[in-house]
């Protein structure tokens, strides 16, 4: 009897050091691999200022690479607010504005909700534009690009 208590304090102790050696070695291990966006950065320094970047305008719209992309934005958007309370795009690329404004009306499957249902406002899973809409930059690329649309 005094043979299996002993046995059994054993294993516990081991199987304790065992954990808590684990346990370290993982902290250990998380702690040099985790590395912030930031670099070497200090979390409570400010950040650098995010540089600007020319956007691309093009009169009559950027080509599309692949048939049902989201046209780009040929202009910028910068003052442009879109929130519950209204969408800046609107100004011009309503039904009632895009003739006057000579600009491209919004596409009709952004009337149509989850059910299929024609709604008279934009779906408000299309109203946020930015979503799949973006304009473009004249930057050179960050990595090499083979792509070839259609």
């Amino acid at each position: 009897m005094f043979k299996t208590i002993k046995s059994k304090t054993l294993f516990k102790k081991s199987l304790t050091i065992f954990l808590l050696a684990m346990t370290a070695v993982m902290f250990s291990a998380a702690a040099m691999a985790v590395q912030s966006l930031r670099g070497d950065h200090a979390l409570d320094a400010d950040a650098n200022k995010v540089m600007k970047h020319k956007v691309d305008t093009v009169e009559g719209g950027i080509k599309r690479n692949f048939e049902l992309q989201p046209p780009m934005i040929p202009h910028t958007i910068d003052k442009y607010k879109i929130s519950l309370k209204g969408n800046g795009c609107m100004k011009c690329h309503s039904e009632k504005a895009y003739k006057k404004e000579k600009a491209t009306k919004v596409g009709d499957s952004h009337y149509i909700d989850r059910d299929g249902n024609t709604l008279k406002k934009v779906s408000s899973r299309r109203y946020f534009c930015n979503q799949c809409h973006a304009p473009q930059t004249k930057d050179a690329p960050l990595v090499e690009n083979v792509y070839e649309g259609i």
